[in-house]
């Protein structure tokens, strides 16, 4: 199994990141009833003010093999051009547990 967390900044004034952040996080949680190789997904916007991430992402996948193929799906990329416009940065980790 693969854990795959990806963390966003987006950019723009503090409401505009909010209002993109939950927009995102709205198709993001989606996802799972459209994506067969997508297990789950756990999204959360940031609520520390003191930190510069935006939206965190933790979804589960069998293998990096799937993980590629719920990146390329059409409902996945159609969630990722939300956020186009906006993404300042993009972090991400995939690993086995």
């Amino acid at each position: 199994m693969i854990k795959h967390i990806v963390t966003f900044r987006f950019k723009g004034t503090d409401e505009e990141r909010k209002e993109v952040a939950e927009k995102f996080a709205e198709a993001l949680r989606k996802l799972p009833e459209q994506i067969e190789e997508l297990f789950s997904i756990e999204v959360g916007l940031n609520v520390n003010p003191a930190e510069s991430w935006d939206l965190v992402l933790t979804a589960t996948a069998a293998s990096l093999e799937d993980v590629a193929k719920y990146s390329a799906h059409p409902a996945h990329v159609a969630a990722v051009q939300i956020i186009a416009p906006y993404k300042e940065s993009r972090a991400c980790v995939d690993y086995v547990y």
